[in-house]
């Protein structure tokens, strides 16, 4: 054990364990987020038996763990293969390149979850290009750390995000994703038939 003790303190070895590290978080953060979510999803809407809906919530938990660890290990390891190219020194395009290594390698493959995982960042990315509230008098802007965005501007995006959603609802609803539909249909769709007071109110018809 104190020899294991050692080489974990070398920095020597600082490189390979990053990405053992890296693999040990994305298995614990995928677990952490997908689980909940999954078990919530086969209370509300799975369909079977108990048995039938703690498999799914079992295989989507395991899948989006797994994923986020070879994912990481993927990057780390080609971050670190650019950066031995380059004489030990890391480049500004680095990043990019190894999450598109990354991305392709682990989750191209279209899948529920792999699905679920692209949109979330995806939606994370063009949220991006909408400008940032500006710092506020006084203070100094810490580099890296997330800003709001500026009111002025989400409040279109907002207005245009929505007008887009419920125009390919109506008209080009295949183009969406199923999850969305679903959810569409619920709230705009079923409100529109009941047959008594009970289906008013009580539950849908």
């Amino acid at each position: 054990m104190e020899f294991i003790e050692r080489i974990v303190a070398d920095p020597a070895y600082h490189d390979v364990l990053a990405i053992v590290k890296g693999a040990r978080n994305g298995l614990v953060y995928g677990a952490k987020i997908r689980f909940p979510h999954a078990l919530v999803m086969a209370i509300l809407f799975g369909r079977g038996d108990w048995r039938a809906r703690a498999r799914m919530v079992y295989r989507a938990t395991k899948q989006h763990s797994l994923n986020l660890a070879k994912f990481v290990t993927c990057y780390k390891i080609a971050l670190l293969l650019q950066r031995k190219a380059n004489g030990g020194k890391p480049r500004g395009s680095d990043p990019f390149f190894a999450g598109l290594i990354g991305g392709y390698l682990i989750f191209g493959e279209r899948n529920p979850v792999n699905e679920q995982i692209i949109l979330y960042i995806l939606s994370r990315v063009i949220a991006s290009l909408i400008p940032r509230a500006p710092t506020p008098a006084g203070k100094t802007p810490v580099p890296g750390k997330p800003q709001p965005p500026d009111p002025r501007a989400f409040t279109p995006v907002a207005a245009l995000v929505w007008a887009s959603v419920m125009w390919l609802f109506a008209h080009r609803r295949e183009t969406l994703q199923s999850g969305l539909v679903n959810s569409m249909d619920y709230l705009y769709l079923q409100s529109e038939r009941w047959k008594g007071l009970r289906t008013l109110l009580w539950h849908n018809a």
